[in-house]
Parts: C-alpha cells; sequence; structure tokens
C-alpha cells in the first residue's frame, strides 16, 4: 500500500519517483503557478510535472525557490515539445527549459507526443540520452507514446524509457499498453486521471465514495496508485490541493477495484497519439 504523498516508485535505474504529484497543465504563468505549486508542496507534495507548451515553466520555477523545501526533495518534470523534436533542437530546448525553471538538473524530462508525421522521436530520444548521460537528468522518459513508438525507440537506442506518461483513467485504462509497461520496467504515469472532470458525477463511482467517506475524485486517484500508476491530478485552489491528496488512509477492495475497471470504454478526452502531429 502506498501510505504517504512522499511514497515512491523506483524506476527502472534507481531514481525514486513519488507516486503522487501536482500536475500544472492549463495553470497561468505567474501568480496563479506560483501559488499552485507552493501550496501543494507546502501541504506535502513533493513532485510538479510541467511542460515547455504549457508556458509556466518560469513560474513552476519561482514557485520551487519559494517552497523553502531543499531541491534534493523535490522531483521536477518538464517535456520536449513538438516543434522542438530533432538531436539538436531537443539539446537547445532543454537549455531553454532549464534556464526558466532556473534549476541546476531536472528529475525527469519527456517527449510530450510521438508526432509521428515527423518521424523525429528516436532521433529525439538520442538527443535525450546524450542528456542523462551527461547528467543534467536524472531519468528519462516519454509521454503519450503506444506500444509500437516504445518498440522503435528500444529497437535503435540504448536506454529504454523510464516513465511513459499517458491519458489514463476509468474510462481508458490502456491495459495492453499497461502490461508492455510492466514487462519492460516503464513506469505508467497517468494524465488527466479525473477524465477533466467527467467522472465526477459517475454513479458508480459516487456509490464507491460514499462507501469509503470519500470524494469521487478521491476513489480514482486511489485506484490509480492500487493500479501501480503514477498520478499527478491538476487543480488551482488550495482546498482542492489538499484534498486531493487526503487519499492514504484508506485502501480499495479487490471487488470495487474491479468495479471501476468495469467502467473502462476505450474513450479518450485527448487527442489519439497516431493522430496527433500539432507542431
Amino acid at each position: 500500500m502506498v501510505k504517504s504523498l512522499q511514497s515512491t516508485t523506483t524506476l527502472h535505474n534507481g531514481v525514486k519517483m513519488p507516486w503522487f504529484g501536482l500536475g500544472v497543465f492549463k495553470v497561468e504563468d505567474g501568480e496563479e503557478v506560483v501559488n499552485s505549486v507552493k501550496t501543494a508542496i507546502e501541504a506535502g507534495y513533493r513532485s510538479i510535472d510541467t511542460a515547455a507548451i504549457y508556458r509556466n515553466e518560469e513560474g513552476v520555477g519561482k514557485g520551487i525557490a519559494e517552497a523553502n523545501v531543499p531541491r534534493e526533495e523535490l522531483f521536477i518534470t518538464s517535456k520536449l515539445w513538438n516543434s522542438n523534436q530533432g538531436y539538436d533542437e531537443t539539446l537547445a530546448a532543454f537549455d531553454e527549459t532549464m534556464e526558466k525553471l532556473g534549476l541546476d538538473y531536472l528529475d525527469l524530462y519527456l517527449i510530450h507526443w510521438p508526432t509521428p508525421e515527423l518521424g523525429k522521436y528516436v532521433e529525439t530520444w538520442k538527443a535525450f540520452e546524450k542528456l542523462y548521460k551527461d547528467g543534467r537528468i536524472r531519468a528519462i522518459g516519454v509521454s503519450n507514446f503506444q506500444i509500437h513508438h516504445l518498440e522503435d525507440i528500444m529497437a535503435e537506442c540504448d536506454i529504454v524509457p523510464m516513465v511513459n506518461q499517458v491519458e489514463y483513467h476509468p474510462r481508458l485504462t490502456q491495459g495492453e499498453l499497461h502490461e508492455f509497461c510492466k514487462k519492460h520496467n516503464i513506469q505508467l504515469e497517468a494524465w488527466s486521471p479525473l477524465m477533466q472532470g467527467q467522472l465526477l458525477d459517475n454513479p458508480t463511482l459516487e456509490e464507491i465514495a460514499n462507501k469509503y467517506n470519500k470524494s469521487t475524485a478521491q476513489i480514482i486517484l486511489r485506484w490509480d496508485l492500487q493500479k501501480e500508476v503514477v498520478t499527478i491530478p491538476k487543480s488551482v485552489k488550495p482546498h482542492r490541493i489538499k484534498e486531493n491528496a487526503n487519499i492514504f488512509d484508506f485502501e480499495l477492495s479487490a471487488e470495487d477495484m474491479e468495479k471501476i475497471n468495469g467502467l473502462n470504454e476505450d474513450k479518450r478526452v485527448g487527442r489519439n497519439p497516431d493522430e496527433f502531429n500539432v507542431y
């Protein structure tokens, strides 16, 4: 059982990654993201997930600096945007991300989307390997990669991705991909774990929530952890940031886990990674 906000999973290179963190997608740069990051860290969060395309890396960096927690206790993730794929482009984009964050190293760097039309994700991954081998990143991974994208990297590169962050929630459990990742020691991580709020009034989840005296959001996030999926719900409201993390004092029964598993419809709120080529 994952026991606290500071509980970690160990990636295949030995780096420890918190099971739970704060996502800052669509959180406005400046005061909003600074306050969200500070609130989360003060509440016990140790993992913050941003991306170049979120355009709030500077605010995230400021929030980290103002939170008064030693850097080595934090796990900071950012992502490379599609338009910056390619070997040299990746190295330059990473430098820009680090300058905005104001950090000396990054804990996890992800290729945001495979962007198959570009055909550059293998080349991009080789730049990731260089940054990793140079000690500038503690762990490297991908986001929104399907099995065949992962197989391309594994066939042509030296390092297996340590993390794959994908859309994951009770309506989209991606079972085959999850099993593939487990087989190759790739940690699955959920974005949009609450399906952008679309699941919060689901009758099955409401029934389970009432049984445990928890919110539907807390039930979903607990389900993530019991499925061994790292999760990073987003919120800008202090009470919600704290409430989301209040999931370590109970455990869902096997029966309730199966009820939630049964909600799967292979339904996305985001784009299909094989078709998303915005850059």
